[in-house]
């Protein structure tokens, strides 16, 4: 049976003409988390998302909330409510009646709307810039004007499409955080679509990865970064070497890999590059077959040893950081 407020997928597949958007995933979100899904441009995420806003039609399946299928629901009558990823702002209106618009257009009176705004912008402390236009915001301003006129309408699930991706790096790192923590004080579950792998680990109690139009792997953010389940996954999350031995193919994290002696490791391997980055230096090697071996070394510890390009080297790793990969 399914719980209040769980979000579920089933079977559901987008076609636009000949070309499969999302091929019959199958998928139950947990109720009141943080969920990141994760993968390249073209992979289905955003068209995952647009249609449980209902922006999209689903071909096939269905979207199950609080256990109705809202599938064929228009999207005000969802229980969710999305975020874009260009805020879609209406320049000509207040901060105060950008967030209360969907409110008006339910014909609800202007006392009672005004004071829902207003409610929603101490939320997201924007009070103060309530008789503002858009156009007088800042960047990360204007994100939280758009998260308030989501939030008014009171969803079980808010839908995030990219939308940190136009703001600059400081002020992306410091939204995440004020993304997470609102999340946690409402209660809701947030279902977020990134490309941004450091995006997702920050944010994500759940990352869905998705490849080539279906879920590749979903788990808790740690679990998917510590245990890939495929090459993709692997690659895609950063932070692992992917060997192919004759005994099979593997992952193991750049930090897992330690440097020794040639002949002293469980692979020999010959430096190609190393960069350094701060708290740690990264050393790039080649192995047999002309496979690329990074191992990410602490700082202090690099250059009491260091190495150079082309210095023949071991590298070595415990079998606990080793895992196998199914395809």
């Amino acid at each position: 049976m399914t719980a209040k407020h769980d979000l579920e997928l089933v079977e559901v597949t987008k076609r636009y003409g000949t070309t499969v958007a999302v091929d019959a995933i199958q998928h139950r979100f947990q109720p009141s988390s943080y969920t990141c899904l994760l993968g390249p441009s073209g992979c289905g995420k955003s068209s995952t998302l647009r249609m449980i806003a209902g922006h999209e039609s689903v071909t096939e399946g269905a979207i199950l909330l609080s256990g109705r299928d809202i599938s064929s629901l228009p999207p005000a009558n969802r229980g969710t409510a999305m975020m874009f990823q260009n805020y879609a702002l209406f320049p000509h209106l207040s901060v105060r009646d950008n967030v209360a618009f969907s409110l008006k257009m339910k014909g609800v009176d202007q006392k009672e709307r005004h004071a829902k705004a207003g409610e929603m912008l101490e939320l997201v402390d924007l009070t103060a810039l309530s008789g503002r236009l858009p156009d007088q915001l800042s960047g990360g301003q204007q994100q939280r004007v758009a998260l308030a006129r989501a939030l008014i309408t009171r969803p079980e699930v808010l839908l995030l499409d990219e939308p940190l991706s136009a703001l600059d790096p400081f002020l992306r790192i410091r939204m995440r955080s004020e993304l997470k923590k609102l999340q946690k004080e409402l209660g809701i579950s947030f279902i977020h679509v990134t490309h941004g792998q450091d995006e997702a680990l920050a944010l994500a109690d759940e990352i869905v990865v998705m490849n080539n139009a279906v879920i590749e792997q979903a788990g808790p953010a740690r679990d998917v970064f510590n245990a890939p389940r495929t090459r993709f996954v692997a690659q895609f999350m950063g932070g692992h070497n992917v060997i192919a031995l004759q005994s099979g193919h593997f992952a193991v994290r750049t930090d897992a890999v330690a440097i020794t002696a040639p002949n002293m490791g469980k692979l020999d391997a010959q430096v190609m590059a190393v960069e350094y980055q701060g708290t740690h230096v990264s050393l790039m090697s080649r192995i047999a077959g002309d496979q690329e071996v990074t191992a990410l070394v602490p700082e202090a510890q690099y250059f009491t040893t260091p190495h150079h390009p082309g210095d023949q080297i071991g590298l070595n790793w415990d079998a606990k950081d080793q895992h196998k990969l199914t395809a």
